[in-house]
């Protein structure tokens, strides 16, 4: 008795085909799958980090464009290079709906302050959001702008809410 057998594909349809030799005749055996395991739809985060995938290429694929058309000259003593380096980077964020880093910075604030009542954890939030930016507060306004919330929630003997309009006043001032 002699066994081969051998495997023809291994993509998307399996074949197998074996033959048997049994006393003295032989016997083909094949079998057909459509395939080996059903095809699953494409999870949601695949199909999100796809769309991210896209967008980023996109708005790349815009900046290449603008960049190949215009022509910049980078001297940093010449203000005219200057003002055209500007002018081609502004066009650059306008074409391809980038953010500059104070709009990024504004709009994360926006963001993760939207609905906070109170003035303090508005100031904590804001730190957070320094902290992982990596920005600096060299002049220590932050400690400042605390102090100053302290002197007038002791003044007016509760804590300060962001719709006071008066007290807030009170607090910049």
């Amino acid at each position: 008795m002699a066994l081969v057998s051998r495997l023809l594909c291994r993509s998307r349809q399996l074949y197998a085909g074996q033959i048997i030799w049994q006393h003295d005749h032989a016997m083909s055996v094949r079998s057909y799958a459509k395939e080996a395991a059903p095809k699953l739809p494409p999870l949601k985060g695949d199909e999100m980090l796809k769309s991210i995938f896209y967008e980023v290429k996109n708005k790349f694929d815009i900046a290449l464009g603008v960049l190949r058309k215009e022509k910049i000259t980078i001297d940093p003593d010449d203000a005219a290079a200057v003002s055209q380096y500007a002018k081609v980077i502004k066009t650059i964020r306008e074409k391809a709906n980038l953010f500059s880093e104070s709009q990024r910075i504004k709009y994360t604030i926006e963001q993760q302050t939207q609905g906070i009542p109170d003035a303090r954890t508005y100031l904590l939030t804001l730190q957070e959001i320094r902290i992982k930016s990596g920005l600096s507060d060299d002049l220590g306004a932050e400690a400042m702008m605390m102090e100053a919330l302290e002197k007038v929630e002791k003044e007016i003997k509760k804590p300060l809410l962001r719709s006071d309009k008066k007290n807030m006043a009170l607090l910049f001032s």
